[in-house]
């Protein structure tokens, strides 16, 4: 039995206890079928229920509504996206890039409008990003991050070192980016939140209930057959657990750590007074947040992709990665030398060929899609449920136009080559961060595991 207070400190510090909905006790038929009971799902039944509020919406959840990403985030609410905009821009023009990432800006707003409209308290404040520049290769990345921005019209302001030390003062700052467009949220009150309220609003969700097949008008679970005209698969991270759609994505590891509650005099010190969200320009993902309780959670990169697409909890735990962690997050901020680690967590996130988050409903079989976030699912999956509901509902919309809808990733390679390309790109972007470190010159080894990854 998994204890899921013990899964994040967000599961670890909801304000109520987790007990589990039934399961699926008997074949069902239903309007609408989603499988998956976290952001996605959740956020399209939401939707739909405003859209069409005579739909009956049924979810299956093989754990708890919010199990995976959604609940175990690092609380980023975020515009980010994990295509470039100027590759959008070359394979569907100027406008439709831009439209796609105006879209994620206004799906931060939106998730903030419906926690504040809904009563859901999840500890959300709109801060914003700062993503330091520790390094004159980190500079340089910047400089064409901002200049990319700017050719498309998009916020994303270069700061000097005073200016980003006003915000974060981490060690070695010579500068940083900032965009407005980012908020910190508490991931497991937000899930939580929604599943309460799609359910007050008449959408049934099954959980302790796995699906094992998913096909035109059915899902077939462990505990019967759920029918539907629509079937919704929003299962991210754990697609590959689904028979034939084992290659669909990657499950790729994010671990995280937080501190006890900090005392003010620290805060002073470090600074994210606005709760901004922050990372830096290295190469290997990190990220961080200061929480409503004043903790400092810190996450990143670095587990290894196990072999098959393996998902397992044990996985969820590596003290390597723990202990690299906390070494650099102390090396950031020496003041929190002392600070305790009360959390250690992690888990899969679901990562496209291409990396190209999609969404899509094949209108003949009624199967629908979304996911391959990337890791950037917050306030990605509440655009994918805004669009998969004009689908579903059959409306054309700005939103069903976006050049996300519809995109097909291939497959990624069977194994060994999956394990061999994944792992051999996470020892990259180790060995480019150590050696700009030395060098102070941009990686060209990190340059070429984006264009072999296709990103």
């Amino acid at each position: 039995m998994i204890n899921y207070p013990a899964e994040s400190l967000w599961f670890d510090t909801l304000p109520e206890s987790i007990v589990a909905r039934p399961a699926l006790a008997k074949p069902t038929h239903v309007d609408v079928a989603i499988v998956g009971a976290g952001y996605t799902g959740l956020w399209t039944a939401y939707y739909l229920q405003e859209r069409d509020p005579s739909l009956r919406i049924a979810l299956v959840e093989a754990e708890i509504a919010g199990f995976g990403a959604s609940g175990r985030n690092g609380g980023w609410l975020s515009a980010l996206y994990p295509v470039h905009i100027a590759r959008l821009a070359a394979e569907h023009g100027r406008e439709a890039a831009i439209a796609q990432y105006r879209a994620m800006e206004e799906s931060v707003a939106e998730v903030a409008r419906v926690a504040a409209a809904e009563g859901i308290d999840a500890d959300i404040a709109l801060g914003g990003t700062i993503s330091l520049v520790r390094s004159q290769a980190q500079l340089a990345r910047a400089r064409a991050e901002v200049a990319e921005h700017t050719e498309y019209g998009l916020d994303l302001e270069l700061l000097d070192a005073d200016a980003a030390r006003a915000r974060l003062a981490a060690t070695d700052v010579i500068g940083a980016t900032y965009t407005p467009h980012c908020g910190a949220v508490h991931p497991a009150k937000l899930v939580r939140g929604l599943a309460r309220l799609v359910e007050q609003r008449g959408a049934v969700i099954y959980e302790q209930t796995r699906a094992n097949a998913i096909g035109p008008g059915s899902v077939d679970t462990e505990h019967g057959r759920l029918s539907a005209g629509v079937v919704i698969r929003a299962t991210e991270g754990f697609t590959a657990q689904i028979p034939r759609l084992r290659r669909v994505t990657v499950p790729v590891y994010s671990l995280i750590v937080a501190t006890a509650p900090l005392p003010a005099s620290v805060w002073d010190e470090i600074g994210l007074a606005q709760r901004e969200t922050w990372s830096d320009h290295r190469n290997l993902i990190i990220y961080g947040q200061r929480t409503a309780d004043d903790r400092m959670v810190f996450g990143g990169r670095g587990a290894p992709y196990h072999y098959g697409s393996r998902i397992h909890p044990s996985y969820d735990q590596v003290p390597k990665v723990f202990t690299a962690l906390t070494r650099t997050l102390r090396e950031l901020f020496p003041v929190l030398r002392s600070a305790p680690i009360t959390h250690r967590w992690g888990g899969p996130i679901g990562i496209a060929r291409d990396w190209h988050a999609s969404v899509g409903l094949d209108q003949t079989t009624g199967l629908g899609w979304a996911g391959g976030y990337v890791g950037d699912g917050v306030s990605t999956t509440n655009l994918a449920g805004r669009t998969l509901a004009d689908l579903i509902t059959h409306r054309q919309t700005p939103l069903t136009q976006l050049p996300w809808v519809g995109h097909q990733s291939r497959n990624w390679e069977p194994e060994p080559l999956r394990w061999l390309g994944a792992n051999a790109g996470l020892w990259a972007m180790n060995w480019a961060d150590a050696a700009e470190h030395r060098t102070g010159r941009p990686s060209h080894l990190a340059a070429l595991v984006d264009r072999v990854l296709g990103r």
